[in-house]
Formats: C-alpha cells, sequence, structure tokens
C-alpha cells in the first residue's frame, strides 16, 4: 500500500485523528501465491468527494469540491439560506475524466457540484429517485441520470457497482439530522439554498474494482440488514453518529482489512490547505483497530494505492 503524501495531517494528533497514517495493508500469508491485480489508487477531495481510480477507469463519490462558507461546525451551525453555488474552477483544477458518479445522499455537501462535473466528464450518475429530481431540477443533462433504489448490480467497463439501501446518521436528543426529505413525485423548482438540497434517501455502494471491493458509506450508519455477512476489502467510514455505530458495522460485515477515514474534515476550510478534523477520530480509528482492521487518515488531495 502506497500513500503520497502532502505533509503531516494538521491538527490529527490533537483529536486522535493520526491513529495509523498510511499504515501498510496485512499481508497475507499461505502457501497459494496470490493472484496479481492492478493497483486502485484514491485520491481524497475532502467530504466524501474521493476519486477511485484503476488504469483509465474512475468512479467519483459525491463530488463536492466547490466547499462555500456555510457555518455548519461553528457554534451556531449552518445558514440553511445559504447560497447553492458552483465553483467551475476548483472542479476543473480538482476533477478531470470520470466513468460513474455515485450519489450517496442529497445533501449539497454531496450533490451541489454534480451538475457540473456530470456535463464535465458525461459519468452516469447514480442516485435515488429523488437525487435524480434535485439534479433535473439543477439543470443535468437528464440523460445522464439513472435512478436507483438498492440491489442492482451494474456492470460497468473495467468495474461493477453494487447498489444498497442505507441510512444517514443521526444524533442529539431526538435522533434527527438536517435537512431530511424526499423530491420522488416530481421535478421541483431548481434548488436555491442549501435547506432546498434534502437527504432523499441514502444509498451505500460496493465498487469492485481491480481486484478490490470497496463499501463506500457517506454517513455513520448503515442499513444492517442490506451489509449482513457483507464480504469487502476496504471500508470508507465517517465518524460521528450514535455511539457504538462503528463497532456494529464492523460486527455487521465479514472482516475488512483497510479502513479509510471519510467525511472527517470542516469542509468550510480550503481543500488547499490542511484538513480540520471536526470531530474526534479516535472512537473510529479505535473500532477499526479493535476489528483487526488497518485504519488510514488521509490529508486533503492525498493519494493511496492499494
Amino acid at each position: 500500500m502506497k500513500v503520497t503524501r502532502r505533509g503531516m495531517l494538521a491538527g490529527a494528533a490533537a483529536v486522535g485523528a493520526a491513529g495509523m497514517i498510511g499504515a501498510p495493508a496485512t499481508a497475507q500469508t499461505g502457501s497459494k501465491p496470490q493472484p496479481r491485480r492492478t493497483p486502485v489508487e484514491f485520491t481524497w477531495l475532502g467530504t466524501h468527494a474521493w476519486q477511485i481510480r484503476c488504469g483509465e477507469h474512475i468512479v467519483l463519490t459525491d463530488p463536492w469540491v466547490t466547499r462555500f462558507h456555510t457555518g455548519t461546525f461553528t457554534p451556531e451551525g449552518a445558514d440553511p439560506k445559504t447560497k447553492l453555488v458552483i465553483d467551475k474552477a476548483a472542479v476543473d483544477k480538482h476533477i478531470g475524466k470520470a466513468d460513474a458518479i455515485l450519489v450517496h445522499h442529497g445533501h449539497y455537501d454531496h450533490m451541489a457540484d454534480v451538475p457540473y462535473v456530470a456535463a464535465k466528464t458525461q459519468a452516469t450518475v447514480l442516485g435515488t429517485q429523488s437525487h435524480v429530481n434535485l439534479l433535473k431540477a439543477m439543470r443535468t443533462q437528464a440523460d445522464l441520470l439513472s435512478a436507483v433504489r438498492g440491489g442492482e448490480y451494474l456492470v460497468f467497463d473495467g468495474f461493477t457497482i453494487e447498489v444498497y439501501p442505507s441510512l444517514h446518521s443521526c444524533g442529539g436528543k431526538r435522533h434527527t439530522y438536517a435537512y431530511p426529505g424526499y423530491r420522488q413525485e416530481a421535478v421541483p423548482p431548481r434548488p436555491r439554498v442549501i435547506e432546498d438540497l434534502v437527504e432523499g434517501g441514502t444509498l451505500a455502494y460496493v465498487i469492485t474494482i481491480g481486484g478490490l471491493r470497496i463499501l463506500s458509506l457517506s454517513t455513520a450508519n448503515f442499513d444492517p440488514n442490506a451489509l449482513r455477512d457483507l464480504q469487502v476489502d476496504v471500508l470508507l467510514a465517517a465518524p460521528g453518529g450514535e455511539p457504538g455505530i462503528t463497532d456494529r458495522l464492523l460486527q455487521t460485515i465479514n472482516p475488512v482489512t483497510t479502513v479509510i477515514a471519510t467525511h472527517w474534515d470542516d469542509f468550510d476550510k480550503p481543500l488547499t490547505e490542511p484538513g480540520i478534523p471536526w470531530t474526534d477520530l479516535t472512537p473510529l480509528r479505535t473500532s477499526a483497530q479493535n476489528a483487526g482492521a488497518n485504519f488510514v487518515v488521509l490529508d486533503h488531495l492525498e493519494k493511496l494505492t492499494l
């Protein structure tokens, strides 16, 4: 496992985030030689935006790099009337081609840049019917959009995508999350502010590429019935959520080799600067290590090759 670094993770030690950064994957042992496979490169674009590349094949997850200011991680919280904008220059700088775009849920920090990214890459965009309706309202090219709900097994050139129903993380006294709701019946008015981009259902995806099976979760929650005994090699897991949620996740799926932290940064801060954790990553790291997995934290724009 190769990690290329731009510098140490700022502030990580103070919050327990560093843990094991770029630690080598556990070697497979045994008498049988392991089959050779094509390396898979992960690039973290902040939040839950990942570029997963194997050769010429590229999958993007929730590609949001504009990172306009919302106040999400301040004591006052996000201003729901924050205007939606797309920084085309930032997208052009960090995102080139893609074959598929996986929308995990409909919030602005996951979907706001998708219309421009889709137009730029001409990639297939997967999401729930609610996500598709909102993207149509945002003038996304309609013939690129594919509504899924969980249970699909989709074959692309060079990789496959399995779709699973999932759940958004919740918390607080009332176990809630921001901007719930669905837009399933018809194309709504064009979203203008961040509260217009409602959750719209949450999905999980398994990407099989280069001989690796990668489970991508955009929040600290999951559907245990959908993922029970799932076999994957790599898990993209987020901090936060209800107490013990990652322990339950790692007890639900089969043992996994590598857990990569995702969606841990304060996304009001620039992508071009080191990530600043919005929460303590120690519980997530401890869950991974107790399950026998390597725990990896990448900084903004860092790459990991498995």
